[in-house]
């Protein structure tokens, strides 16, 4: 731990009324740490020499460990590793962080079911405790975040780096959501991480965000270039660097939360939730009146969940609080094996198996497995045992189709378009006959750009955006020493845009005297 940390978290424990700060708003690193038995927190042994006077009686000082800590932001703030230099994009994070303390009221909030089980796995590994601040700058902490790049999750995993530390994703549930998978996979891949760059964890940090490929070829080009290796001289992506320094400030202020003025809302240092597996697949409403909580407080500790129950093949375990497990463990071994709802179905005109998942929220394996059927056939006037939920869907507060239906409800603009993906959509078609970014058509959608579409899914289309926006058709000639970035971001558009408005490769030249279509916001941009 540097010397800033140990000196600042000395005066916090003792409760120290004034603690200096510099005129730059940023701690001396260079100050002579107190001893800590003059400066821990301490707890007074009981004296075995009652016969003398009180006076005489100097107990041993005790020391707490950041594990005795009561609040939890002290034991990982105790046991940080790195140091924060003296860098303008750390002191720019920072003072960010220190101007919008709500934000960080909010990621405390959201924190607390999780932070604990997070910081045990970060010790069990030894890996840095900073690392237990990654869900911040990643998601402040919000299971349900879904990013432009196809991120989800508080780990906010890709499909491929998911696909790779075995986080599962169907119809009933997303492993990059599940709090409890995805940190062990998140952890796993920091270790690698570690490992890969020889313990230098800034750029491991760093190949988090990026990959640990571009890293790695930053590092060879400061190598070639007789240049310093370490993260601030690497040539990264803007978001990459970024990164580190916003995770940085995150642990300075952290740990000097007197001297910068800001308290983070105290986290009990104590267990919250408890892993629970009743080895078959459960309806959520179920599970939750085994525990006895709401439905939506299960949904919020088990996002990883998409529909009204678990994946009929698993996982099937759950995070319940801690003083609700010996009441669920009861109800599910009580009521083994009627968790699901089977409901009979007589088969009409016109169904297929398919129409009749969709339509009870379920898939055909699952039909097929409840009636032990080797293929999808059926016939009119056939009876099925279909799962169906217990309870309506409006119930299922937190479920993907739920939370979509709110993303949608969101009102944009002035008129909104519900439009049904045909074949031969993509993202880009529906954009361009609609004059609206891809951006925000994913958006308004609760996708990303990138994302797939299906046919027969339902999309919203905002019309006449209520800040004024004006989407028109914008044809520029390109000039000698244009780039696609560069005009890009004179029209305030994204680059992956003008490429598929163009149907450009990155790897493409512009040449003078090219055309490009361009959907711009006019009110945005001058076009003079």
């Amino acid at each position: 731990m540097s010397s800033k940390y140990i000196w600042v978290l000395a005066l916090l424990l003792v409760g120290c009324q004034t603690i200096p700060t510099s005129t730059n708003n940023k701690t001396n690193g260079s100050e002579t740490a107190q001893t800590v038995s003059e400066s821990s927190t301490v707890v007074k042994a009981q004296s075995t020499t009652s016969k003398k006077p009180k006076s005489a009686v100097k107990p041993p000082l005790v020391e707490l460990t950041p594990q005795q800590q009561e609040n939890l932001w002290l034991r990982i703030a105790m046991q940080f590793k790195l140091e924060v230099p003296d860098d303008p994009s750390v002191d720019y994070y920072r003072d960010w962080y220190l101007k919008h303390p709500e934000h960080l009221q909010t990621v405390s909030k959201r924190a607390a079911p999780f932070l604990y089980m997070i910081t045990t796995r970060i010790e069990e590994r030894n890996l840095p405790l900073e690392l237990a601040l990654l869900p911040v700058v990643e998601s402040a902490f919000d299971p349900f975040a879904y990013s432009y790049g196809s991120a989800a999750g508080l780990w906010q995993f890709v499909p491929i780096t998911a696909d790779r530390f075995g986080l599962e994703r169907n119809y009933w549930y997303d492993g990059r959501r599940d709090v409890n998978a995805s940190t062990d996979a998140a952890l796993d891949y920091m270790t690698y991480l570690g490992n890969r760059f020889n313990g230098d964890w800034e750029n491991a940090i760093a190949a988090y965000n990026s990959g640990g490929g571009r890293v790695s070829s930053a590092i060879r080009q400061n190598k070639k270039a007789g240049k310093p290796t370490d993260f601030f001289s690497l040539n990264l992506p803007k978001e990459t660097r970024a990164y580190v320094p916003k995770l940085l400030a995150l642990a300075d202020i952290l740990a000097n939360q007197k001297a910068y003025g800001i308290q983070l809302p105290e986290i009990a240092n104590k267990p919250v939730l408890t892993l629970v597996d009743p080895k078959e697949q459960l309806d959520l409403a179920i599970a939750a009146q085994y525990a006895g909580i709401s439905v939506k407080e299960l949904q919020s500790y088990n996002p990883g969940f998409n529909q009204w129950a678990t994946s009929p093949t698993g996982p099937h375990s759950f995070l319940i609080p801690i003083d609700n497990a010996e009441q669920f463990e009861q109800q599910a071994a009580k009521n083994r094996g009627k968790g699901i709802r089977l409901i009979r179905y007589k088969v009409k005109s016109g169904d297929t198996l398919s129409v009749i998942a969709q339509h009870n929220q379920t898939t055909s394996k699952v039909i097929q497995k409840a009636n032990g059927m080797t293929n999808s056939n059926i016939r009119i006037g056939q009876y099925l045992m279909v799962p169906k939920s217990t309870r309506n869907n409006q119930s299922y507060t937190l479920s993907a189709e739920n939370r979509l239906a709110k993303t949608q409800s969101i009102s944009r603009g002035k008129i909104k378009t519900n439009y049904t993906v045909k074949s031969g959509d993509s993202f880009w078609s529906i954009a361009k006959s609609n004059q609206v970014s891809i951006d925000a058509l994913s958006r308004w959608n609760g996708m990303a750009p990138k994302d797939s579409l299906r046919i027969g899914q339902k999309l919203v289309i905002w019309q006449g955006s209520k800040s004024g926006t004006v989407i028109r058709t914008v044809y520029y000639n390109v000039r000698s020493g244009d780039t696609v970035g560069a005009i890009a971001q004179k029209f305030k558009v994204k680059t992956t845009d003008v490429l598929a408005w163009n149907d450009l490769n990155h790897k493409d030249y512009l040449k003078p005297g090219q055309k490009l279509k361009l959907y711009v916001d006019v009110t945005r941009v001058d076009q003079a």
